[in-house]
């Protein structure tokens, strides 16, 4: 299991790098067919000058933390809020990513279950 952890992992921190790069270095044009109400939410997010540079800077901080196994508990909650953002976007917005979001929360999910014990003092 460590393994299969270690391997959905590297691929989620590549997943998130990768991600992140792309808003700053726009490699990756957006598809074609998005969903009107998806191009006017990014089209929003757009207008608050700050806000996506500090969403890929968070998806590449998680991105690499979460790829070394020692630092993946910080990763995982750096990345929480950004992933808690995914899902809601492919709920209500563009649902035709809502499998892959799943598939990202669900190994999100498998990293902060593993390091339940790193996160209790937070609870006290």
């Amino acid at each position: 299991m460590r393994i299969a952890l270690n391997i959905l992992s590297a691929l989620l921190g590549l997943l998130l790098l990768n991600g992140g790069l792309n808003k700053f270095f726009n490699y990756m044009p957006a598809p074609e067919d998005l969903p009107e109400a998806m191009v006017k939410d990014f089209g929003a997010l757009t207008e608050i000058s700050w806000l996506m540079p500090l969403i890929a800077i968070a998806e590449i901080l998680a991105g690499i933390l979460i790829i070394i196994p020692k630092t993946r508990a910080l990763g995982a909650l750096i990345f929480f809020p950004v992933a808690v953002g995914i899902l809601l976007t492919h709920i209500f917005v563009g649902p035709s990513g809502l499998p892959i979001a799943l598939l990202v929360w669900a190994v999100l999910l498998w990293i902060l279950w593993d390091n339940r014990e790193k996160y209790r003092p937070l609870f006290k």
